[in-house]
């Protein structure tokens, strides 16, 4: 018995695969964008692994450092100290900006910690690939290894100048910007602290009002002028568990009796997942279900042709009593070939180019699986406008010129 989809593989090889070829460049932008998307997910669970934190107690009504804006005053993590079940308890701020080395700027998320020993406080780094932590209250620096930073550059953030002393790795925001992690003073100081003309001109507003300048209230100026000055604020207090202690049950009694909004590791896993990444998450659906049509319709107009340029073959078959369910076979044949060749060139293509996109890229077996999956039913499906027309073909055209 002939085979249409071997005798088209044998003499028309040159068109069949360079035809899986560009089939398979579609198929590998469809298996990186999947990957962009488990590679969001992982950032995000990274990220939390990373703190270290059991809970994350943030302003109250607001949904935490990394989805919203949050500002508690920095003394309240004492008080979140002596709660029962809490063993560790560390100020904490987060501030996405541009990092500069020189002429270079990196985007990067800054991440002001309490310096000196880590011995398990959460917000640390858990682990350096070089170098050191930071131990000075000043001027050091523990970047991510993404940044391009090594070991004894000079970076700048806002006003100053900070000594990378160590390097992490995978220490990545939600986002996929790498981190960087400053002393908390210094951190609070490029987040909260406003410029010299900023302090200038509010001290001259606060000595303008005239609530400031009550008679018979001595004071009462400085006073105002030394709170602003003096107010420190953090984005969150990461608080680490005894062991045994419930989450849910610790969690509840910092919000009933500190008033404020307290998340466990599942609900900030909620959060990020399921706020921060569900917008990226519809649009790479959407670019997935049109390269997926288009894919279709690729295969089906390919089939289709071939088919035609085939007719005559076809008849010959039919005229020598070739049943159509094996036409029908060897059609679907060839564009589940197209599909393998297509699928093996996307799955090449993906692995290699993954690495160099900006985003991180997960590539997960299972996916691969379902692609695969995917893409033979997407072949079998479009042959079946070439398989309609071929069984309608009049044994007679063999005969004919």
């Amino acid at each position: 018995m002939i085979s249409l989809a071997g005798r088209d593989i044998l003499h028309a090889w040159g068109k069949f695969i360079f035809t899986g070829f560009g089939l398979g460049l579609l198929i590998g932008v469809t298996l990186v964008m999947a990957g962009v998307y488990r590679g969001m997910v992982d950032d995000g669970k990274a990220l939390l692994d990373n703190s270290g934190a059991d809970l994350w107690v943030v302003q109250k009504d607001t949904l935490g450092p990394y989805a919203e804006s949050s500002s508690l005053h920095d003394d309240l993590y004492r008080t979140i100290l002596a709660m029962p079940g809490v063993a560790r308890a560390a100020n904490v701020t987060y501030l996405t900006m541009q990092v500069r080395k020189g002429g270079r700027d990196v985007r990067s998320m800054v991440v002001g910690i309490v310096p000196g020993e880590p011995d398990g406080a959460p917000g640390w780094p858990p682990h350096l690939v070089a170098g050191r932590h930071v131990t000075r209250g000043h001027y050091e620096a523990v970047a991510d290894d993404a940044t391009g930073f090594a070991l004894g550059d000079r970076i700048r953030i806002r006003r100053n100048e900070y000594a990378v002393v160590g390097l992490t790795r995978r220490m990545v925001s939600s986002n996929g910007d790498p981190m960087v992690f400053i002393p908390l003073k210094d951190a609070q100081e490029a987040q909260f602290l406003k410029d010299n003309d900023a302090i200038l001109q509010g001290r001259r507003r606060t000595e303008a009002n005239p609530a400031f300048n009550r008679p018979g209230v001595p004071g009462l100026l400085e006073a105002a002028i030394d709170s602003q000055a003096n107010n420190a604020w953090v984005n969150a207090i990461l608080v680490r568990l005894d062991r045994g202690a419930a989450p849910g049950q610790v969690a509840e009694t910092i919000r009933r009796w500190k008033r404020l909004t307290v998340y466990t590791r599942a609900q900030m896993e909620e959060i990020l997942v399921g706020k921060l990444i569900a917008t990226s998450a519809r649009q790479i659906g959407m670019f997935l279900a049109i390269l997926a049509i288009v894919s279709a319709a690729i295969v089906a107009f390919i089939i289709y042709t071939l088919t035609m340029d085939k007719i005559r073959e076809i008849a010959v078959l039919k005229l020598i009593g070739t049943r159509n369910r094996t036409i029908a076979a060897m059609i679907m044949q060839q564009a589940l070939a197209l599909g393998v060749i297509g699928f093996a060139v996307g799955k090449i293509t993906a692995t290699f180019a993954g690495p160099f996109f900006p985003k991180y890229v997960l590539l997960m077996p299972r996916d691969a699986v379902t692609g695969f999956l995917a893409v033979l039913a997407i072949c079998a499906l479009a042959s079946v406008v070439a398989i309609r027309m071929a069984l309608k073909v009049d044994p007679a055209e063999a005969i004919g010129g």
